[in-house]
C-alpha cells in the first residue's frame, strides 16, 4: 500500500530555490559584527549575541526558501498560486538572454521570484483577463525541466532565438573574412 496522498501524485515539478554557497557568509558576518558590538561591554555576552544572532539569521534563510510547484492544476512560485488553465505561453532563458529578462525587457507589473545566484529563468505568460499581472518570472536552476512541465519551449528554439542565433553567426562570419 502506498504512502502518498493523491494530491502529491500530481506534483510534475517541484524545486527550492535554496541560497548558494557564497550567500551563506551574509548571516556569519552580521553574526560576527553583532557580537562585536557587544564585546566591549562584556565578552561572555558578546559571544552569546553573536552565536543567537547566527542561529535566528540561519533559520530565517531556511523559512524562507521559497518554492517552485507545478500540479495537474496549479502553478505555485514562491507565495503566488495559479491555476494552470491561466498560464498561456512559457518560454526558458539561460545566459545573455536571461539577463535581458531580468533587466532590459522586463515588464514593470510582472510577477518575479527572481535570485541573483541562479541564471536560469522561467517566464509564463498570464492569460487571466481580471489580472494586470502580464506574466510571471522565476529563477530556476532547471529551466529545461519547469519549461518543459509547463508544456513550454526553451529560448534558442524559437523563432526569436533561432534568428537571434543566425544573426550572430553572420557576425561572426564576418569578422572571421
Amino acid at each position: 500500500m502506498s504512502n502518498t496522498s493523491p494530491a502529491a501524485s500530481s506534483v510534475l515539478y517541484s524545486e527550492k530555490l535554496w541560497p548558494s554557497a557564497s550567500t551563506w557568509i551574509w548571516p556569519v558576518i552580521i553574526a560576527i559584527t553583532a557580537g562585536v558590538a557587544v564585546a566591549p561591554i562584556n565578552t561572555i555576552l558578546g559571544w552569546g549575541v553573536g552565536v543567537a544572532m547566527l542561529i535566528a539569521l540561519v533559520v530565517i534563510f531556511l523559512v524562507r526558501v521559497p518554492t517552485i510547484e507545478i500540479t495537474d492544476s496549479t502553478v505555485t512560485v514562491g507565495r503566488a498560486s495559479i491555476e494552470r488553465q491561466f498560464i498561456g505561453e512559457v518560454v526558458g532563458y539561460r545566459g545573455e538572454e536571461a539577463f535581458k529578462q531580468r533587466g532590459q525587457k522586463l515588464h514593470g507589473l510582472a510577477y518575479m521570484l527572481l535570485r541573483g545566484w541562479l541564471d536560469g529563468v522561467v517566464k509564463m505568460e498570464v492569460t487571466d483577463e481580471r489580472d494586470t499581472t502580464p506574466y510571471w518570472l522565476t529563477s530556476t536552476r532547471r529551466p529545461e525541466e519547469l519549461t518543459a512541465a509547463l508544456g513550454g519551449i526553451m529560448y534558442e528554439f524559437t523563432e526569436e532565438g533561432k534568428a537571434q542565433a543566425e544573426a550572430e553567426d553572420d557576425s561572426s562570419e564576418v569578422i572571421e573574412d
